[in-house]
């Protein structure tokens, strides 16, 4: 089954709105979404934000809404957890944190089943970075810090390239340089873009210019 990724900046801005609805499979009310709120928890205790991004999805007519944090858990293959969901749904914080819940609890593999079972991923900025071969891009000057000793910066790796989200002019150089040094293409997101996977095709939608790094063209 094709896999589908919606690999956002800053959650489901209007500019994307009808690039998600068509992606939906069922009515926006049957939906029924697992929102994963780990990242969150890497640089904040109380992280009330993450109610934006609930409320992006009521905007769409979407209700069944269910949190999942991934610390202190342990998930393994056919783990039944996601198993009534239509969306993983992985926000944002500090990319660090959420990439060692992910494979210190197992869920990696959980996540990895599902996509390929055809389940929409949407990731946030923290959520969208794991789906990447690496997360160096967190390591970038103007990006998080790594106060949980993860010396391992393996991705996911759903994804051929790197994204870097929030996007500002003031950043191009920092991206620029570590052009230089990586060997995989980097996608500079802003807020209201995302990057669409369906099966092995990847394009930028959203509104503003797309920003590509060391790749001429999409896939």
């Amino acid at each position: 089954m094709k896999r589908k990724l919606l690999l956002t900046s800053q959650g489901l801005q209007p500019e994307l709105k009808e690039t998600f609805l068509s992606l939906l499979t069922v009515p926006a009310k049957e939906v029924r979404v697992a929102f994963i709120t780990t990242a969150a928890y890497g640089d904040d205790k109380n992280p009330t934000w993450l109610e934006v991004y609930r409320q992006q999805l009521r905007d769409y007519g979407i209700t069944q809404i269910e949190d999942l944090d991934m610390r202190g858990k342990k998930y393994k293959r056919g783990d039944k957890s996601l198993q009534d969901t239509d969306i993983i749904f992985v926000n944002g914080g500090n990319t660090f944190f959420l990439l060692k819940w992910v494979k210190k609890s197992g869920f990696e593999n959980v996540i990895k089943e599902h996509i390929s079972q055809g389940k929409l991923y949407i990731g946030i900025s923290a959520g969208s970075y794991i789906t990447c071969p690496t997360i160096e891009q967190a390591t970038w000057e103007h990006q998080d810090r790594n106060r949980y000793e993860v010396t391992d910066l393996t991705g996911l790796n759903l994804v051929p390239f790197l994204i870097t989200a929030h996007y500002r002019e003031e950043y191009r150089p920092i991206i620029e340089k570590a052009a230089e040094t990586t060997k995989y293409p980097i996608i500079a997101l802003i807020d209201t873009q995302a990057v669409l996977v369906e099966g092995d095709v990847w394009k930028i939608v959203g509104k503003g210019k797309k920003l590509v790094y060391n790749q001429n063209d999409e896939k």
